[in-house]
């Protein structure tokens, strides 16, 4: 993975339903993809519902976990250039991949050796000097790995590697979401680990209220709150994974174009929208652009549905337009400057 969600990822669900209750919540909370998930669903066949929920959790690790030999990123990781069949990981690559092309490589996936190499995946953090930089993002390259459909094979040149990281989250909430309206719920969230997913509104047919914490506060406060229904939530943000050396702050968010971790002026990107895979990708993706990159990118895609909010280094905040309704600063936080980004 170019870039991974920390199992701290502040981005508290305000499931505030006062005076709503028509059926009691269903929780199930489970381990999975290497943080603490929590399902919470209403209705008669949320008990159901969230009992298939948990099994295809952890299929979809079993087949996507890069640190686990056995599953199929693993293996194709380690198949030396030749073509390798995974059908349990085929759609969600091919997804990931047309979404590495879409923001032009600003997210890659097959960035992932050097996260490993800057210590990301191990905590034993280091700074790689810039022959090995520019070794490392010669082997970022998501155009040169070829997928074949027919067949739901995948392959991945020699010295490459790749990690799902970036989007697995946002593709379970996707699919797990289709499952759980298929089995009949009409009410439920998803927190994965930083991103949420909402199923429709709350029993009581009001929005959902999504906590964004202020990536400046060392208490892990929110410092706004974004209304929102059927719709998934993510954050990536440079305050949780991180490490520090000479007084230089180094994020986990990689730049595919340098190896190194990105420096575009943000600290925190939460990407509101229909598709948590499109979510999931584009947190990352918009971080490394930056604020006016990512609103070229906004502005040139109104098909794909998803807005913004940027917080920026100094604290202030951008939100798109179509946020304005939905979007409010929490007590204490009344005064942050927010910028509207208009179409």
């Amino acid at each position: 993975m170019r870039r991974f969600r920390s199992l701290g990822l502040f981005l508290a669900l305000m499931l505030l339903c006062s005076g709503c209750v028509q059926t009691k919540p269903v929780q199930r909370q489970v381990f999975a993809m290497d943080t603490i998930m929590t399902f919470t669903a209403y209705g008669k066949q949320a008990e159901d519902a969230l009992t298939q929920a948990e099994t295809y959790i952890h299929e979809l690790e079993n087949a996507l976990s890069v640190t686990r030999t056995e599953s199929e990123i693993s293996q194709l990781n380690r198949a030396a250039g030749e073509w390798m069949s995974v059908p349990g990981a085929f759609d969600i690559l091919s997804a990931a991949k047309d979404l590495c092309e879409l923001t032009g490589g600003a997210l890659d996936i097959t960035a992932y050796p050097a996260v490993k190499a800057w210590g990301f995946t191990t905590g034993e953090h280091r700074v790689p000097d810039q022959t090995e930089l520019t070794e490392l993002a010669g082997h970022i390259d998501h155009t040169v790995l070829e997928l074949h459909a027919e067949t739901q094979s995948v392959r991945l040149p020699m010295g490459m590697a790749l990690d799902l990281g970036a989007v697995a989250k946002g593709w379970a909430g996707d699919e797990l979401a289709k499952l759980m309206k298929e089995a009949g719920v009409e009410s439920a969230t998803l927190s994965l680990g930083g991103n949420i997913h909402t199923i429709g509104s709350k029993p009581d047919g009001s929005s959902w209220r999504v906590g964004i914490q202020d990536p400046l506060s060392p208490q892990g406060i929110s410092c706004a709150i974004v209304e929102v229904e059927d719709q998934a939530v993510v954050t990536s943000g440079s305050y949780e994974r991180y490490f520090e050396e000479n007084g230089v702050h180094y994020c986990h968010i990689i730049d595919p174009d340098t190896a190194a971790p990105a420096q575009s002026g943000l600290v925190s990107v939460t990407i509101v929208g229909d598709s948590g895979t499109i979510c999931d990708g584009f947190s990352t993706a918009l971080f490394v652009m930056g604020a006016e990159e990512a609103a070229q990118f906004w502005r040139a895609h109104p098909e794909l549905n998803f807005d913004y909010i940027l917080i920026l280094e100094d604290g202030s905040i951008h939100i798109t337009q179509s946020l304005e309704p939905s979007f409010t600063l929490t007590d204490g936080y009344t005064d942050r400057k927010v910028t509207v980004i208009a179409p």
